[in-house]
């Protein structure tokens, strides 16, 4: 090799490699994680605050977070109060991140009769579509040379996510309305219920902070026995005592564990905010269809 054109190959090659450099990005919890790794692909090398099968309502940052997010080019959190503390720690780490909220798009659930917002949104399938072009927005304003790349990648999942939602859609006409009646852990399905015609009672408020009063529970329970519940489910992130009791008061079956603030492990049923979708649903339909 001509060495003029060697040493120029030498003298390029650590900028190849900074060029090569993923976005450092930072998600608050484990679902907005999947959707910044699912539109940002080898462009993005993402760190989650909260852990799979983690509660987010209940999390308390440490300084590894504090350092994870000072590094980050991209930072994104859910918002409408479910974790605040990110952008605290964000705002205190002087972070010149960028950061996206990413319920933006979102049109807020408030509870019936209260103004208390639901963060739940991404139970939603069409929000976790607007998720997912809110955070290709904010990918393509932190790392600019992939903006075509980061819009084009937020368009094809957000278009993957509606045909999910279609096809959870057409499971539940053929269950009669009067059975569409589940029990939860706390209130995190509101979406999810108002999407696809469901009402979703709760033993805790929004939040799993919340500790249910034994008048409430027993409230609960007597709902449960009038409109013959069938199924009480409890959450990958909950104490399990408090749905094995519903169930175990009222009779109704204990329907299993399914995911609503937090994925599973990458090795679980509900690895990816996709297959968490599925693996409720199918949960969903075999109770109340039972």
């Amino acid at each position: 090799m001509n060495r003029r054109l060697f040493l120029g190959a030498v003298g390029l090659a650590p900028l190849a490699a900074m060029a090569a450099e993923p976005l450092r990005a930072v998600a608050s919890f484990s679902i907005l994680g999947d959707i910044v790794r699912q539109v940002g692909g080898d462009r993005v090398a993402v760190t989650t605050i909260v852990p799979p099968n983690g509660d987010a309502h209940e999390y308390q940052p440490g300084p590894a977070d504090a350092r994870a997010i000072a590094a980050a080019g991209f930072v994104t959190m859910n918002g409408f109060d479910l974790d605040n503390w990110l952008a605290r720690l964000t705002l205190s780490t002087r972070s010149k991140a960028t950061l996206t909220v990413a319920s933006r798009m979102v049109t807020p659930r408030t509870l019936p009769g209260s103004t208390v917002v639901d963060p739940h949104a991404w139970q939603d399938p069409s929000n976790g579509a607007l998720y997912a072009i809110a955070i290709g927005d904010g990918l393509a304003s932190a790392d600019p040379a992939g903006d075509a790349v980061y819009r084009a990648a937020a368009e094809r999942y957000a278009a993957e996510i509606m045909r999910l939602d279609a096809s959870i859609a057409a499971r539940f006409p053929a269950i009669p309305v009067e059975a569409r009646r589940i029990i939860t852990t706390h209130d995190a399905f509101g979406y999810y219920g108002a999407r696809y015609g469901i009402e979703f009672l709760a033993a805790q408020g929004l939040s799993t902070e919340a500790e249910p009063s034994a008048r409430a529970i027993a409230g609960l329970v007597a709902q449960i026995k009038r409109e013959k519940v069938r199924a009480v489910f409890l959450e990958n992130m909950t104490d399990p005592r408090l749905a094995q009791m519903l169930a175990r008061e009222s009779g109704a079956v204990l329907g299993g564990t399914v995911y609503s603030d937090a994925l599973s492990a990458p090795d679980g049923p509900a690895g990816t905010y996709l297959d968490m979708l599925r693996y409720n649903t199918g949960l969903f339909v075999a109770a109340m269809g039972a």
